[in-house]
């Protein structure tokens, strides 16, 4: 039997779980690839394996470097609103072989990953300066 191209995978998972578009698995797998780089994981084997924590931040940082304050419109408009949609989307991976996972591994630990808002939208956030007080003009008397 052979092996099922990345494409394949998507194309299956679509026709049988339609939320989120085709676009969010191909930010996954680059997320993914961004993350064991990041964490300098090999390329290859069970020592490549990241905890959904790991995968949580490296794609939080991939968002931020790819689509900049766009990163949390984009992710919505693939359908992804919470961290728990990146769980759904790896986890349709694993299920159709294309990504590996331990029995530890289980799409709830995507539960507990951060607030969109916070992770995406902070970090552009104007920062108010404080008020300085003004030094007082030369010449002037009190």
């Amino acid at each position: 039997m052979r092996k099922i191209t990345f494409e394949e995978a998507v194309a299956q998972i679509l026709k049988e779980d339609p939320r989120y578009a085709p676009e969010a698995y191909h930010f996954i797998r680059e997320a993914l690839d961004f993350t064991t780089r990041s964490l300098k994981k090999p390329t290859e084997g069970t020592g490549r394996h990241v905890s959904a924590a790991e995968l949580l931040e490296g794609i939080r940082q991939y968002a931020l470097k790819e689509y900049g304050p766009l990163a949390m419109t984009v992710l919505q408009s693939w359908g992804i609103r919470q961290c728990a949609d990146f769980g759904q989307i790896v986890f349709n991976l694993v299920n159709k072989k294309f990504l590996g996972k331990t029995d530890d591994d289980s799409v709830h630990d995507f539960d507990r990953g951060y607030d969109f808002a916070t992770a995406f939208r902070t970090p552009f956030a104007p920062v108010k300066k404080k008020k300085c007080r003004s030094a007082p003009q030369r010449g002037a008397t009190s």
